[in-house]
């Protein structure tokens, strides 16, 4: 008889197919059957989901969650959030061979603390674990540890640049041909081993945090289009993944990397996947531009497997002072960043010099007032930052003075104003607060005055938050659904104490459940079934066979869930620092891993993080794309004069191609 048996369930199998009230049974860790009136007996678990969504484990395809994986192996917000597969070493950074400690280098603290916006106590406490040296020592120690969630493991760039190169010349030179062979190695045995792919980054901020470094990029980012383009053929040869971000200021730059999708050009589609398509703010065009560019490398002329990854909530950010996951994209801000968190003097040095004050003004004024270029890109919402640069943007969450929390910096702003036109008769709400308004330059020129001083007073005891993307319900809505985009980026195990982005998955279903429940199992397909199926996966569906992952959902707690209102800021002691979480009360009833149930009624079993529940999970190979790419070079052996028009317009894409190349610095 069944272990499990969920009775009456609305299910969703994870295609996509409209829900069909049933009961679905798990026996030894699988699916052993579903359908009406399965059969128990006194040993059976019978869970009653009258009026319950059951579902497949969702999946988070993009995560930083390698180093809590040391700390906390069961992953405890992932799980509680509905998820129960999770990819790890993204954006080219991660521990598969080790801490890498060489020459007095420690590159995972210089690569993760300020690209993730993590303490550096707390790398140096995963540092310290990371005791393996190559990929496959890797995947047995994850073996070993009480995973929660399954764990889909990619090779990161920076960290293959490094240990071949070292870190000091992965960023100062290029690699020799020897290097470059090495990295094509143990790429390919990364890829042999089980690995779902590879990691790269391009965002023009991301840092390095330790001296000397602080002041270039992460090595990802020295690699020249060839090296690129060579260690990503050897993903392709494996029919796997490709994460990237794209270099966020030049669209050329981008557009010629991402040719590396294309079948026409190379054979063979290569799976792509980028961080990330977002509705900014600051600049309307660029989900259009990220859309067109997806269209033009899917299309049948090039043949691409390229989607972008969506978020699927406001893009919420907190902020410590000025230290924040965007900071580094402005180099007046990036200069504060580069120094310790607790440097405040190296801070305040910065902060009062007469030429850094210049520069910042002029930054944070620009396109603020009058008639200029500017102004009007700034009208027109076409700016290059993400930062609106409104005080109204920047909601204080903490700072000294409590009648300032909950409030938008413009409020005090304000008052300040009056305080100062009046001589100190109006404007002040308390007398706290009028003491603190006697601290200011009077007058105060400008909001950019405002910010500096806060700056010097407070440095990170201000924290304030604010919204960067994705605020127009519709165009998030109209972007999770399409067809040339993946759900599922939220950053879990990242910017601890910046972002929560873990409930993201649970988003996506709540505005799917507006618009009705096929869209709902649209929503569950896109979250499950479609990533699995992208990453080679044999996960994401419920059938008879399949491994028991799954989650029980309360639409009617979903329903009245208020996503902006559940945000905690939670002390982690496996951590040791505090960490920003949405949790929702209610919502996810129960997960289930490997057959074996995690998370109930709002507690997690006695033995979760004692004893294995997930696995790692390795990609298959698709018989389908194996007897396609066979049948397509049997047929090209026996007639190699067959569908000249195909070969011509290879040709035609491959010589617009090769001139782009050449016209671009490599």
């Amino acid at each position: 008889m069944p272990d499990t048996i969920y009775r009456n369930a609305l299910f969703f199998d994870g295609t996509g197919c409209e829900p069909v009230v049933t009961d679905v049974a798990v026996s030894d860790g699988r699916i052993s059957a579903i359908g009406i009136g399965l059969e128990a007996d006194e040993s059976t678990r019978q869970v009653a989901c009258g009026g319950l969504w059951l579902m497949p484990g969702l999946l988070d395809i993009h995560t930083h969650l390698d180093l809590e994986l040391e700390l906390a192996p069961e992953l405890p917000e992932v799980v509680r959030h509905g998820t129960t597969a999770v990819v790890i070493g993204n954006c080219s950074i991660g521990v598969t061979y080790g801490n890498q400690r060489r020459d007095g280098e420690d590159p995972i603290v210089d690569c993760f603390a300020r690209v993730e916006n993590m303490p550096k106590s707390v790398l140096g406490k995963v540092a310290d674990a990371c005791t393996w040296t190559d990929s496959q020592q890797y995947l047995d120690h994850l073996g070993g540890l009480a995973l929660g969630p399954n764990v889909i493991p990619l090779i990161p760039h920076s960290m293959l640049r490094v240990e071949v190169m070292g870190l000091q010349a992965s960023i100062n030179r290029r690699p020799t041909r020897r290097e470059r062979a090495s990295m094509e190695r143990l790429l390919d045995a990364g890829m042999a081993q089980g690995y779902a792919g590879f990691s790269t980054d391009a965002l023009p901020f991301h840092f390095l945090a330790n001296s000397p470094h602080k002041k270039s990029r992460i090595p990802t980012q020295y690699a020249g289009f060839r090296e690129l383009a060579r260690l990503t053929g050897v993903v392709r040869r494996y029919g796997r993944v490709w994460q990237a971000t794209p270099p966020k200021d030049n669209i050329f730059e981008a557009f010629r990397s991402f040719l590396l999708t294309s079948g026409r050009l190379f054979g063979r589609p290569l799976r792509t996947t980028v961080l990330a398509i977002l509705d900014l703010h600051t600049n309307r065009a660029a989900v259009k531009l990220c859309l067109m560019l997806s269209a033009i490398l899917n299309s049948r002329l090039l043949d691409g497997m390229f989607r972008f990854q969506v978020l699927s909530g406001t893009f919420r950010i907190w902020s410590d002072g000025a230290i924040n996951p965007l900071a580094d994209e402005i180099p007046e801000l990036r200069a504060l960043n580069e120094c310790e968190p607790e440097d405040r003097a190296a801070r305040a040095r910065i902060l009062n010099d007469p030429e850094w004050i210049a520069s910042f003004r002029h930054m944070w004024l620009n396109g603020k007032k009058g008639l200029s270029l500017a102004r009007l890109r700034r009208v027109l919402r076409q700016e290059e930052t993400v930062l609106t640069r409104r005080l109204a943007d920047m909601m204080v969450s903490e700072c000294p003075l409590d009648n300032w929390c909950d409030h938008t910096l413009d409020a005090p702003y304000q008052r300040l104003l009056c305080w100062q036109e009046t001589g100190g008769q109006l404007g002040a709400a308390t007398s706290a607060e009028a003491r603190f308004f006697e601290t200011f330059p009077n007058p105060i020129c400008d909001d950019a005055a405002f910010i500096v001083h806060l700056l010097r007073q407070w440095d990170t005891d201000l924290r304030w938050e604010t919204t960067i993307a994705n605020r127009n319900p519709a165009v998030l809505e109209k972007l999770l659904f399409h067809p040339l985009t993946l759900p599922g980026f939220n950053d879990s195990g990242a910017h601890l104490a910046n972002i929560g982005f873990y409930d993201g998955n649970l988003r996506f279903l709540k505005i799917a459940q507006k618009q009705g429940l096929q869209k709902v199992a649209q929503a569950v397909h896109r979250l499950t079934g479609l990533p699995a199926e992208f990453f080679n996966l044999n996960t994401g569906v419920v059938k008879v066979g399949a491994q028991a992952d799954l989650c029980l959902i309360d639409p009617t707690a979903l329903r009245q869930w208020n996503p902006e209102r559940t945000y905690e800021f939670v002390y982690r002691s496996q951590l040791g620092c505090r960490q920003v979480i949405n949790r929702p009360k209610g919502v996810v009833r129960e997960v289930m891993i490997a057959g074996r149930t995690a998370w109930r009624d709002e507690e997690y079993v006695p033995d979760f993080g004692q004893t294995q529940f997930g696995r790692v999970l390795k990609p298959q190979d698709h018989p389908d794309e194996q007897m396609r790419d066979a049948a397509a070079r049997a047929t090209a052996e026996q007639n190699p004069d067959m569908n000249p028009p195909d070969n011509a317009v290879r040709a035609r894409v491959r010589a617009t191609y090769q001139n782009v190349v050449m016209l671009l610095p490599q």
